[in-house]
């Protein structure tokens, strides 16, 4: 086993320069919706995480310094970024679907169809999650690096400054993850306008008027023809025509 002594100090390197456009910004509205505050939170767990990795190496607790930035830690930010961004366009659809269908008064049992089902939610999820495959293989090596890292000695520098290399290539593999996010969320708003069109261009179907105005016509015309005599009157009616 290597002695403690002989160890190569651990050393964090700062991820916000490799994160690009995930501090910057895009300066991007995908559809019109602000995705700012959720791409704030993703970079201030990075940030964060590095600096709690930092932190717990300089007492020397390189397996939880390592861990703090471990794939299971990137891939638990990923998903929660991916959740609340698919919440964020269906709560978007959703108010936009409501809001046309109350203009047109459409009924409730109607609106409710056009409304993403539970399926459609997590088929919308899946399809943004997807923008963060190129992910998983910078992942992958940034494990086997994190492992050569952790028992790295004096003579081994080249296993920590290859783990540095592989947290700042998962650092712009998530920047390239997120911009691909942006146009899956731009492709899944233009997804669904043709369904808030629908709504908005409902109008309440005028069959039934129509019937009801022919079939009001008909018996009029009816007792017209009846009360002129033109036409037999039935049986039931002679004695109101007598008076």
């Amino acid at each position: 086993m290597t002695s403690p002594k002989l160890l190569l100090p651990l050393r964090v390197p700062e991820l916000g320069p490799s994160l690009g456009k995930l501090v910057t910004g895009t300066g991007r509205d995908p559809g019109g919706l602000s995705l700012a505050s959720i791409r704030y939170q993703l970079v201030t767990k990075m940030i964060e995480s590095a600096g709690e990795a930092r932190r717990l190496a300089g007492n020397d607790e390189r397996s939880a310094a390592i861990f703090a930035l471990s794939p299971v830690f990137w891939l638990t930010a990923w998903e929660e970024t991916v959740n609340a961004v698919a919440a964020a366009l269906i709560e978007r659809v959703s108010g936009s679907i409501t809001c046309e269908a109350e203009v047109v008064r459409m009924p409730a049992r109607l609106r409710a169809k056009l409304l993403p089902s539970a399926t459609e939610r997590r088929a919308l999820t899946a399809r943004l999650g997807s923008a963060g495959a190129g992910l998983v293989p910078a992942l992958d090596e940034l494990e086997r690096r994190g492992a050569a890292a952790l028992t790295a000695t004096a003579m081994e520098r080249a296993a920590l400054e290859a783990w540095h290399d592989a947290l700042r290539t998962a650092a712009r593999r998530l920047e390239a993850a997120w911009l691909a996010l942006e146009d899956r969320a731009e492709l899944e708003l233009a997804r669904w306008d043709p369904v808030i069109q629908r709504a908005a261009k409902w109008r309440k179907s005028l069959t039934p008027v129509w019937i009801a105005s022919v079939a009001a016509l008909a018996v009029a015309a009816w007792l017209g023809l009846t009360l002129g005599g033109f036409i037999p009157a039935p049986a039931v009616m002679q004695p109101l025509l007598r008076q």
